[in-house]
């Protein structure tokens, strides 16, 4: 193994680990640890998946913003409460919690697994 192909190996790990590793100072639940949490005023919703798959299926009491417009709607996710975030498996959702740390938000909460592992 020459030099050039150490280098790339590592950082395609630092991607990999970039990419799946939680954001610092997110918490993350299960989706047993979330039913015991639903329907609290105190908490905001989030449903970050398509239109059309949210309509396929939900939780009822989450909000539905798109990743894609998260940003441009940052005005409809306040930021007085806790806000857990769900997607359909958890790659998604990464990302979002990402977006509303770099926004100033403080108490988030990503849930592991996404709507895969809801039962």
């Amino acid at each position: 193994m020459d030099v050039l192909s150490i280098i790339l190996l590592l950082v395609v790990g630092y991607l990999a680990y970039k990419m799946f590793a939680p954001t610092k100072g997110v918490k993350q639940v299960s989706t047993t640890e979330l039913k015991p949490l639903l329907n609290d005023r105190k908490r905001f919703y989030l449903d970050v998946r398509t239109p059309a798959e949210f309509k396929g299926n939900h939780i009822k009491g989450f909000k539905n913003i798109p990743l894609q417009t998260l940003n441009s709607q940052l005005n409809q996710i306040p930021k007085d409460k806790e806000v857990l975030v769900i997607c359909q498996s958890g790659m998604r959702s990464k990302q979002a919690v990402k977006v509303l740390k770099k926004a100033g938000y403080q108490n988030v909460t990503e849930v592991r697994g996404g709507m895969n592992a809801w039962r």
